[in-house]
């Protein structure tokens, strides 16, 4: 039962960060030469992350994220169970989320700034496929490690390690929302994409695979450089 608990706020945590951040993009654009919009879809994701941290991470530890979740499997922190339960839950929460978008979006005959459901693509590195899991990989590893070590038992955070972290991921998106749209996240691309379909579900295996590969490598690399006693 308590790992169900830990699913299903899983599951909450990812429909929430697609529905204020992908929602966010698409009432709003990602332009950046308009600029705002750009800051504003950042925020989004940012500061969802510290509401979510806030408020399910006593519960899951809110990763509502694959990436994380194999990062944590990786560190000895979580088992194979329940990094597979997660990451189910968390690509269910992602297409709740983008289903509920949908039905706002369609229902209100809004028009969506992105024109796909906020989802990521690899126009801003003019279409190339390496370019674009280069900087999925080293966005994530920075996002990542950057979690490893707030999360650290050793470390001392106080109260702020949710803030921190939210921060982080507005940084990387400040960066990558013109490259890749910043995915950092297989689940919150998986959503978008579903619904998206075209070159968005073509391309989506370099959100997926760039993630959990920055995810890995953030893991790793963070147990050679701080190793536990």
């Amino acid at each position: 039962m308590n790992s169900m608990k830990k699913y299903i706020a899983e599951a909450i945590g990812t429909a929430t960060l697609v529905i204020l951040g992908c929602g966010t993009a698409m009432l709003v654009g990602c332009d950046a030469a308009a600029g705002s919009g750009y800051l504003l879809t950042a925020l989004a994701f940012g500061l969802t992350i510290v509401a979510m941290a806030y408020s399910i991470g006593n519960v899951s530890g809110c990763h509502i994220n694959p990436a994380v979740s194999i990062a944590m499997l990786v560190r000895g922190k979580l088992s194979t169970k329940d990094f597979v339960g997660y990451v189910v839950s968390q690509c269910i929460g992602a297409v709740c989320g983008t289903a509920i978008l949908a039905a706002i979006f369609g229902l209100g005959k809004v028009t969506d700034m992105t024109g796909g459901f906020g989802a990521n693509g690899l126009a801003g590195v003019n279409g190339s496929a390496l370019a674009g899991l280069l900087v999925e990989i080293v966005l994530t590893f920075i996002f990542v490690t950057a979690i490893l070590g707030v999360t650290d038992e050793r470390a001392k955070h106080g109260s702020f390690g949710g803030l921190v972290i939210g921060l982080t991921l507005v940084v990387v998106h400040i960066l990558g929302i013109g490259l890749t749209g910043t995915s950092v996240n297989p689940a919150r691309s998986f959503g978008p994409a579903l619904f998206a379909g075209g070159d968005a579900l073509k391309s989506l295996w370099v959100f997926i695979v760039g993630p959990l590969v920055g995810g890995v490598l953030a893991a790793v690399v963070y147990g050679v450089i701080n190793p536990e006693k």
